[in-house]
């Protein structure tokens, strides 16, 4: 006997089923083994959770259809996992799984298996020197008891990460990382390449390929490498064993699942870290205010920098401070402030000098030149831009040209530019900067490294190359506009962007100097001048639990059309003290959305709620479906 998780998402047959087995399917219908069964009377997929002597079901069963392969592709402490993530978002173990285990291809599976190899390499005491207590946590690794958050310095973090690797590997455990990115993935596989030697470690990523991702998962659930470094999806590969996972830029979006159940990897990183008794690093230069929850709590501590090392981080200023205006009247509404000017003059003379954009293009917004409200597209209301100077504006959202636009609320026929992208800000800076080079990187034209040469580095957030030596200096422009979002992280999200651009310039001593446009007494602008990340976060975890928000409280986000929305509502029986929000109109046409919130403590009671009214109108066949994401990335 069988127990099957079949392939099927509908929300009411969210559950296992059993199934009979025949003597010759026996050996290969082992746990974690991919099946064929039929199931109301089609022929779907599914994975073996368990044998059994005898079901409890009391009709009749039907007989596996086929075993794929004899490989256990879904280990037991996966599919634990799994489980529990589609329980706490509210979604489906089929869902959940595809996420989790790689399309089969069977010409891998027949390749010869790796021999298990497990590095003896010990880190050199030396390599967290730069944070008080470093050197213990490398004791606690062996022991997989650190919880820790770590804020960061600039310089060596892939280094660090791998000693960290190193030291649970060298304990007999297995490590994990993640990072957001393809850029920092290949900055940290080349970092515990040198660590742990070659062939001792696997990177996943989804631009490998179907074949070669399904390859390496392989060699990853077979044991035969100890070390997972990879991207989002890499938080579920089946590393045996597991004693570290480290997460990397914890707050970059990228970590976010864009399908259902909509799960964050860092969240399932913590999950994962607490099921199997691991340890947890959530790192990086800024510290989120879910990392702030775990310090609030005690689950975690703090790995911070020593006042020493803090030395060696470069000098910031704002262009809004009192200092600034009364020298430069005009700094508070120029793009380009004094200030901002005289520091990426003074940085050419001894090296490159970023310039962070926070928008890619030309004109990306544009609005009337008389009234200053927006300029929208006549065919569909959408926002107008402008690709290039010559050309004429194009509506972002359905791509139509505008030829002749005339403002509906006061007839003028001039545009002027709302937001200024990297392409017109590097026009901008090359003619503020004669005889200077002048480079973008940003969207399909990202810059991996620039030399020391002077230069002038207009990139957008993320697309920043690293400079040899450090940039000399930096000028975060446009802070209105990354503080404006209309987002519940906007302040946490400008000051991750700006402290990652702050990272690559050279310390104070050596001359590092970074300047962003913004008011000085905001508080994102004053955690970056003194580099405290923590006590943002802290600020921020407290106007949260104000208001029952994320991470402080449970929030789930519905989105359909009104009739269903009313009829998923009726369904639920939402646990006590739950606060209906809205609705409001959603993002497409004839739908809306509606926000529920509750304490922490009713968290999963509110998950269970929604996920039972989704099976109640998934058993009815309801034609119009209802978006449910817990805890959504963006609230704006």
């Amino acid at each position: 006997m069988a127990r099957v998780a079949v392939d099927v998402s509908l929300p009411h047959l969210d559950r296992v089923f059993d199934y009979l087995v025949t003597e010759a399917q026996s050996e290969a219908a082992q746990p974690g083994v991919r099946v064929r069964v039929r199931f109301a009377g089609q022929l779907v997929g599914g994975y073996v959770l368990d044998r059994v002597a005898a079901s409890e079901h009391p009709g009749r069963l039907g007989y596996l259809e086929r075993t794929l392969g004899n490989e256990p592709v879904l280990l037991p402490e996966i599919a634990a996992l799994c489980r529990e993530v589609a329980d706490r978002w509210a979604g489906s173990f089929a869902d959940v799984v595809r996420l989790a285990v790689p399309p089969r291809h069977a010409a891998m599976e027949r390749e010869r298996r790796a021999e298990p190899v497990r590095t003896l390499a010990v880190p050199a005491a030396t390599a967290l020197c730069r944070y008080a207590g470093g050197h213990e946590l490398l004791n606690e690794l062996a022991r997989g008891t650190a919880r820790r958050v770590w804020a960061a310095l600039p310089a060596d973090w892939p280094n660090e990460i791998a000693a960290t690797v190193a030291a649970t590997l060298a304990a007999g455990r297995g490590a994990l990382v993640l990072v957001p990115d393809a850029r920092d993935l290949a900055r940290v596989d080349a970092a515990l390449t040198v660590q742990l030697g070659p062939g001792r470690h696997v990177a996943l990523a989804a631009g490998l390929g179907p074949a070669e991702r399904y390859r390496r998962f392989l060699a990853v659930s077979r044991g035969g490498s100890c070390a997972v470094v990879g991207t989002r999806a890499a938080v579920w590969a089946p590393v045996h064993d597991l004693g570290l996972i480290v997460v990397w830029d914890d707050g970059d979006d990228l970590y976010a699942e864009p399908r259902a159940p909509y799960c964050n990897a860092r969240d399932v990183a913590v999950l994962r870290a607490h099921r199997s008794g691991a340890s947890l690093l959530l790192a990086g230069y800024s510290v989120t205010a879910e990392g702030a929850q775990l310090l609030a709590t005690g689950w975690a501590s703090e790995l911070a920098a020593t006042a020493a090392a803090r030395d060696a981080l470069p000098a910031i200023r704002a262009t809004g401070g009192d200092e600034e205006l009364a020298e430069d009247p005009a700094a508070r509404a120029a793009r380009l402030p004094t200030l901002a000017w005289r520091t990426a003059r003074d940085g050419l003379a001894t090296g490159p000098v970023l310039i962070q954009v926070p928008r890619r293009g030309y004109q990306p917004g544009l609005g009337c030149a008389s009234c200053r409200r927006p300029a929208q597209c006549p065919a569909c209301a959408g926002p107008l831009a402008r690709p290039a100077a010559a050309e004429t504006p194009v509506c972002r959202w359905c791509g139509v040209t505008t030829t002749a636009w005339r403002c509906p609320h006061c007839a003028s026929l001039e545009l002027r530019a709302v937001v200024v992208g990297a392409r017109r800000t590097a026009e901008e800076l090359g003619r503020a900067f004669p005889n200077t080079p002048v480079r973008t990187s940003g969207g399909d034209a990202v810059i991996d490294q620039v030399d020391d040469r002077p230069a002038l580095i207009v990139a957008t957030p993320g697309a920043e190359p690293l400079a040899a030596g450090g940039y000399a200096a930096a000028v975060l422009l446009d802070g209105w506009l990354l503080l404006s979002r209309p987002d519940l992280r906007a302040g946490e999200e400008a000051l991750r962007r700006w402290l990652n651009a702050a990272a690559l310039v050279r310390g104070a001593g050596a001359g590092g100097r970074v300047v962003v446009v913004a008011l000085g007494e905001l508080r994102p602008v004053q955690a970056l001048i003194r580099w405290q990340p923590r006590w943002h976060a802290e600020r921020e975890l407290e106007d949260r639990r104000a208001l029952h928000l994320p991470p402080a409280g449970r929030m789930a986000a519905l989105t359909g059309s009104p009739p269903a929305l009313r009829e998923l509502l009726t369904d639920a029986a939402l646990p006590p003290g739950a606060e209906v929000l809205g609705p409001v109109p959603g993002s497409d046409p004839d739908t809306e959305r509606m926000l529920l919130r509750v304490p922490r403590v009713s968290g999963t009671a509110l998950a269970e709620s929604l996920k039972a009214a989704q099976a109640a109108r998934s058993a009815r066949k309801a034609r119009e479906p209802v978006r449910v994401e817990l805890d959504p990335a963006l609230l704006g």
